[in-house]
């Protein structure tokens, strides 16, 4: 059902794109362009994010032991860059437009941002209820939501075009669209990449972790703790854990885990164990999920 709404936001979308180039060159508005181009690149990432998400439901193999749910980080890594470039591409002619104005039919800019605002919320609706569990969906939630803003805005460009001739409204408009665009870019791009990175989770502090873990009876010491993002939704851990005995390993490790998982919602846990009298690295028995 849900790939279902996707390929329709797209198929809308690529529509919509195409009506509003040709809008944009019938009327000279270089402002129904931007929001074209705008458009485009949210057709574009909920065609990657779709592939994305096929891609993601492949089980774990020996290629890939962790699974393939990290395309989809990919895909919104792909569809940011690209908003990048789409939101300099936009200042670019924006303010190539102040040195070359042109004339702008402000009936086809009306007419063509009217349909547009209507898909837009159709798009946005259609998308909204899968965009609170997957990263990708939800930049495109909120592209189709900037969209709806930005039809609006180019609304109001053209009918100031048409009642008092204010052609610089369109170049004011186009920058805006591409400051949102941009805008939009860099408070999602820090968060993907971080994932990317193995970063921990923003949500989880490694003290607060450490204090949990050595809180577990028989538990004198957690050290080496390593903490990642498998994708959006799944964390790990990596740890070593000094115990008095190895004769309590199996139970110390259940405990462990079931206080990961319960806190912080760690479902993928490596412990090293070590005793308290060994050094360093000495006698430890391996306990991956």
């Amino acid at each position: 059902m849900n790939d279902r709404r996707l390929l329709a936001a797209i198929a809308v979308n690529m529509l919509l794109t195409l009506a509003q180039v040709v809008g944009g060159i019938l009327s000279g508005s270089l402002a129904l362009i931007a929001d074209a181009l705008h458009n485009f690149s949210d057709a574009a990432s909920l065609l990657i994010a779709w592939v994305a998400r096929r891609i993601g439901r492949r089980p774990a193999d020996h290629f890939k032991t962790f699974g393939y749910k990290r395309a989809e980080v990919i895909a919104a890594l792909i569809n940011l860059v690209t908003l990048v470039l789409v939101g300099l591409y936009l200042i670019y002619e924006g303010l190539w437009r102040l040195f070359e104005p042109q004339v702008i039919e402000g009936w086809t800019v009306v007419i063509v941002a009217g349909v547009a605002l209507v898909i837009d919320v159709a798009t946005a609706m259609l998308t909204f209820s899968m965009s609170k569990h997957s990263m990708n969906i939800r930049a495109a939630f909120l592209h189709n939501v900037s969209d709806a803003l930005a039809s609006v805005g180019v609304i109001v460009a053209g009918t100031a075009i048409l009642l008092y001739g204010w052609y610089w409204m369109d170049t004011l408009l186009t920058l805006l669209i591409a400051g949102y665009v941009l805008y939009q870019a860099a408070t999602l791009l820090p968060k993907t990449v971080h994932i990317l990175m193995q970063g921990a989770p923003e949500d989880i502090a490694i003290e607060e972790v450490i204090h949990v873990m050595e809180s577990v009876e028989s538990v004198s010491n957690v050290h080496h703790v390593h903490i990642w993002q498998l994708d959006e939704h799944k964390n790990a851990l990596d740890a070593h854990v000094v115990i008095s005995h190895f004769s309590e390993t199996e139970q110390i490790k259940t405990a462990l885990k079931a206080a990961l998982e319960k806190r912080f919602s760690i479902t993928h846990s490596t412990l090293e164990f070590e005793t308290d009298h060994c050094s360093k690295g000495c006698g430890f028995t391996d306990f991956p999920s």
